[in-house]
């Protein structure tokens, strides 16, 4: 049995996944916001859930993934330029949780950042100095 929706991404809050769901729309995408009317009632609980997750149906994930990839901000460094990646040196990183272990689990906001490559999928830890 195919899987009938892919989550594009998940945002914190819901004012954060307006734009790409404005613009996915507008490219003829249907879109779907899971959590969105939790989140609206309850933005405290947004790490408990995971946040709002923008979804599409699975047929249309490609074109979904390439226009995010046109849009999304990628993470920055303490000066403002863009993370690169030590091991592939591209500067397409987002912040990553992995929420392993059980206090992460259930206290999602202890766990340190990470930052994950877009391109080779490394998971870095950001250096302390």
């Amino acid at each position: 049995m195919a899987q009938k929706f892919f989550t594009v991404a998940s945002f914190e809050f819901p004012a954060d996944v307006q734009i790409l769901k404005s613009k996915l729309e507008s490219e003829g995408i249907p879109v779907f916001l899971r959590d969105e009317n939790t989140l609206n009632s309850d933005p405290i609980i947004s790490n408990a859930i995971g946040g709002v997750k923008l979804q599409v149906y699975s047929e249309d994930k490609e074109s979904a993934l390439e226009i995010y990839d046109q849009i999304r901000a990628f993470a920055i460094d303490d000066l403002g330029n863009p993370r690169t990646c030590p091991n592939c040196k591209a500067q397409k990183s987002e912040v990553y949780y992995d929420r392993k272990g059980v206090l992460n689990k259930l206290f999602p906001f202890f766990e340190k950042r990470k930052y994950k490559c877009l391109n080779c999928g490394m998971i870095t830890n950001p250096r302390v100095v």
